[in-house]
C-alpha cells in the first residue's frame, strides 16, 4: 500500500519535472523561432506581433513557454498516469 503511494508520489513528481523542462525548452524556441517569424508576421500584416504586452522575441517566448509547459504537462502526465493494456 505504502508503495503505491509512493509510485504516485514519483509520478506525480516527474510529470512535474517534465513539465518545467519542457517549458524551458518553450522559451528558448519560441524566442529563437518564434522571434525571427515575428519579422516576417509583421511584414506581411503590416502589425507587430503583440502577446501579453510584448512583441517580437519576449512575445514569442513567452508564448513558447505556455505551449511547452501545456505540451508537456498532458503528454507525461497521459503517458503516466494513462491506462495500461497488457
Amino acid at each position: 500500500m505504502i508503495s503505491i503511494i509512493i509510485q504516485i508520489i514519483l509520478r506525480a513528481l516527474a510529470v512535474i519535472l517534465i513539465g518545467f523542462v519542457s517549458a524551458v525548452i518553450g522559451l528558448i524556441l519560441g524566442a529563437i523561432v518564434g522571434g525571427n517569424l515575428a519579422g516576417i508576421f509583421e511584414l506581411l500584416t503590416g502589425h507587430p506581433f503583440i502577446f501579453n504586452g510584448r512583441e517580437g522575441y519576449e512575445a514569442t517566448g513567452q508564448l513558447g513557454l505556455i505551449l511547452g509547459a501545456l505540451v508537456g504537462l498532458v503528454v507525461s502526465g497521459v503517458r503516466l498516469f494513462g491506462k495500461r493494456t497488457n
